[in-house]
């Protein structure tokens, strides 16, 4: 998979795009470098090519996408020369970082709901506040992300603070009343993983445990049973929240983005944050559950990060240094998913649903370890 991905070439993605661009490709190689198993001229030749154009610090501008995208590639690339330009880069994500909490401060200010893209972590501050926590640990610019979180969970008019009118693009047909996302790339649950694996780190700020608490109970109010075993709709509409039940009929792909497995984690990740071990039995449950269900498993359909094998290996192989009863997950069977998956010849070469992410998902299925680089940090899996 390395191989084919040598040459930089134009991928019909901006190559500032951690999602399919050359910021993403770049750490494959940034990975294999790392581990000693490639030099490192494949990696600069793609980071060379992800600044072909200029970054952005504008309004686009987010984990996946501009000046953030090439720091986080950047960050493990631990290089002579490479040091201005991380300078450089780290300045840009501040700014892009405070003018979007500007912006969301203003927005609770008004009382209006808020987009998607404000806090989710592909698009919005969960992302920015995840690499600017793995660049910085104890930063104050982490601590102001987490406070702005706190805020996001408080109720309105009766409502969660993350309800929103934007949309969840998982209908037909945009839900009237707006929702509420529990999804990991785009929902409450990659707020719920940051909240978590900073608490779990020592990094607390006031409030944080209670916002915890809050989206937790969320969850707990819209668990639903699958064979005896615990599952999540992936959105909950209006008229859902008025009728008090889901008319999702049962889990459906367990993929990375929405599926039971990454929000099995975010809960996994704050029961270990609270201490509450009855929430990590019923998160063990679920994955369980799901990964022995072969009608849940033969939804997943192509190799990607975010609702494939390669998401599925890494969402299950994070959780099972944590579980409670490791030897219970089938892991061989996730792995033997990650091996038969069939190619196809219309397969992106990107890193969140192309060839470099499953490359990487192979690379840490090969060394039967966590990632040298920790890339899987933009997944918030740990």
């Amino acid at each position: 998979m390395a191989q084919q991905l040598r040459e930089p070439r134009p991928v019909g993605t901006p190559a500032q795009s951690l999602s399919g661009g050359a910021a993403g490709i770049a750490l494959l190689h940034i990975e294999r470098a790392a581990t000693g198993l490639a030099g490192w001229q494949d990696a600069h030749d793609w980071l060379a090519a992800a600044t072909q154009d200029e970054l952005s610090i504008g309004a686009s501008a987010c984990l996946y996408h501009g000046a953030p995208a090439l720091a986080f590639a950047l960050h493990p690339a631990h290089q002579p020369g490479y040091g201005p330009a991380q300078a450089v880069l780290d300045e840009g994500v501040a700014a892009v970082t405070r003018d979007r909490l500007n912006a969301a401060y203003q927005r609770l200010a008004r009382g209006d709901r808020p987009a998607l893209a404000e806090f989710d972590l592909i698009s919005g501050l969960t992302g920015l506040g995840a690499h600017v926590w793995r660049r910085d640990p104890g930063g104050d610019l982490a601590k102001e992300v987490l406070a702005y979180l706190v805020a996001l969970t408080e109720p309105v008019d009766g409502l969660p603070g993350w309800w929103t009118m934007s949309s969840a693009r998982r209908a037909a047909n945009e839900p009237l009343g707006g929702h509420g996302n529990n999804g990991m790339a785009h929902g409450i649950c990659g707020p719920l993983a940051f909240l978590a694996l900073t608490a779990r780190d020592g990094l607390v700020v006031h409030g944080q445990l209670e916002a915890i608490g809050r989206i937790c109970a969320w969850l707990d109010d819209w668990q639903q049973d699958h064979h005896g075993d615990p599952w999540w709709p992936e959105m909950v509409t209006l008229t859902e929240l008025q009728d008090g039940q889901s008319a999702q009929p049962g889990p459906l792909r367990p993929s990375w983005c929405y599926g039971t497995p990454a929000i099995a984690r975010a809960q996994q990740l704050a029961a270990l944050a609270t201490g509450d071990t009855a929430r990590r039995r019923t998160a063990e449950s679920a994955l369980t559950g799901c990964l022995n269900d072969p009608h849940q498993l033969r939804r997943i359909v192509d190799r990607g990060l975010c609702h494939g094998t390669a998401g599925l290996f890494m969402t299950v192989n994070a959780f099972a240094d944590d579980a409670l009863a490791p030897h219970d997950l089938p892991l061989l069977r996730v792995a033997e998913l990650l091996l038969d998956s069939p190619s196809a010849a219309d397969t992106p070469p990107g890193f969140l649903t192309g060839s470099a992410g499953y490359g990487l998902a192979l690379h840490s299925l090969a060394h039967r370890a966590t990632p040298a680089t920790s890339w899987d940090a933009c997944l918030l899996l740990r």
